[in-house]
């Protein structure tokens, strides 16, 4: 019997998620060995220009020397210790430098691993931020159509189903949920809700401006602002989920920005350490920070916290990755790609007969496929298609996402439009 192939060897110990096992072999996945500057590498030696960023994570390349060498520079001092009553300096001044950016009163940081982590905390903080300040009752959250915030079961809760997530029902605890706020009332409906349930609200949780995992659902920074000032007028926090839409898809550094919005948490993920190491971070607001204060051992205190939270690598990655942004001047390449995007797919894109619509927000882009009949699996194909002519895509249904990094030239734009529109063709006909 000659040597298994890498997808047999991958197929027979490794569980990847959303991922259908009997069939993963025979989808034909891209194992990848290497990668450089905006490609991946496979184990053939072939090459694929990585447009979905590693699932939204990666922001201005793969092995970028700078952050290689942050990296490296912190091994030398240490690679992890507990942030559980102790801490690490590079993970203060992780903290300072975000404190200076992000849109949150007075903030404070509790880092965690993921997105879904970060989202828990909140909900957490949110709840006993109430009951310290001694106010009973308010233990719902407000969340909307088309909502995806991680796959832990409170996120999931949050979440508007989807992706399976039906044989979970069980779990999840109710929430009061709103229309999307892309929809003709959503906004007004959604002020009205807050107003109706504002005693029991906890929190209303939001992904600012685009709804990733929903197929790119975008909504106005106006319907956001509304949000917000419903929120402020009856005196229930407002949470921003911007683990996808955080450090500069959006085209600002954060989407609420675009709105002038402060909410009274913040979740942080995927970009923040560039896509090199699994980090996230709950911003919390001076206000709701402090009503955690009290005696030592009290039971005041947020009795949470993870193993790994504050990783000392993925903090030296974070933060030069944040002073590098700002460095090369990042968003206003994000500004002139994401305008070029918009073009290019308004002309050659959108008037496909194969195209119901395309939806886009800064570099977040969804282009939604019309096939006549169910079963037709269009965007697994239409991505299987374009990963044949060297472009990584990936598919929410049959919607195809095109997530390219924030340092993507003028010429790889050109050429991820190229290949969605041969790949539509080759598939839709």
């Amino acid at each position: 019997m000659g040597e298994r192939s890498w997808v047999e060897r991958d197929a027979a110990v490794v569980w990847h998620g959303f991922t259908q096992m009997a069939a993963y072999a025979g989808n034909r996945p891209l194992i990848v060995h290497a990668a450089e500057g905006r490609e991946l590498v496979d184990v053939e030696g072939r090459r694929y220009l990585d447009a979905i960023s590693s699932l939204w994570v990666t922001t201005l390349g793969h092995r970028v020397p700078e952050l290689d060498a942050a990296l490296r520079a912190q091994l030398d001092k240490v690679a992890h210790t507990t942030l559980l009553g102790n801490g690490a300096t590079v993970v203060v001044e992780l903290a300072e430098a975000l404190a200076a950016v992000v849109p949150v009163r007075e903030p404070h940081f509790l880092f965690a691993s993921d997105g879904a982590a970060a989202v828990e905390q909140a909900l957490k903080i949110a709840f006993q931020h109430w009951t310290n300040r001694g106010v009973r009752g308010r233990d719902r959250y407000l969340a909307f159509g088309g909502a995806y915030h991680g796959d832990t079961v409170g996120a999931l809760s949050l979440g508007d189903g989807g992706f399976g997530t039906d044989v979970f029902d069980p779990l999840r605890f109710p929430v009061v949920r709103a229309a999307g706020l892309d929809e003709p009332d959503g906004p007004a409906a959604a002020v009205r809700l807050i107003a109706e349930q504002a005693d029991r609200l906890a929190a209303v949780v939001i992904e600012p401006l685009c709804q990733g995992a929903a197929g790119m659902r975008v909504h106005p920074p106006e319907a956001l602002r509304a949000v917000a000032d419903a929120c402020r007028d009856h005196g229930v926090l407002l949470v921003a989920d911007e683990v996808a839409t955080g450090f500069g898809r959006t085209g600002t550094l954060f989407a609420v920005e675009q709105a002038g919005v402060q909410p009274d948490l913040m979740c942080l993920g995927k970009g923040l350490t560039g896509g090199y190491l699994p980090m996230s971070v709950t911003v919390a607001s001076g206000p709701v920070f402090d009503a955690f204060l009290g005696e030592d051992l009290s039971e005041r205190t947020l009795y949470h916290g993870h193993s790994y939270g504050g990783n000392a690598l993925a903090a030296a990655v974070a933060l030069r990755h944040l002073q590098l942004l700002g460095e090369w001047d990042v968003l206003a390449n994000v500004r002139a790609r994401a305008d070029q995007l918009g073009a290019r797919l308004a002309t050659d894109v959108s008037p496909l007969p194969a195209v119901a619509d395309v939806r886009r927000c800064g570099l977040m882009t969804g282009v939604e496929l019309a096939p006549p009949a169910g079963g037709l699996r269009w965007g697994r194909r239409v991505c299987a298609a374009a990963v044949e002519r060297g472009v990584l895509l990936r598919p929410l249904g049959d919607v195809v996402v095109v997530m390219p990094m924030l340092t993507t030239t003028a010429a790889e734009i050109d050429r991820i439009v190229d290949v969605v529109v041969a790949a539509i063709g080759e598939v839709c006909g």
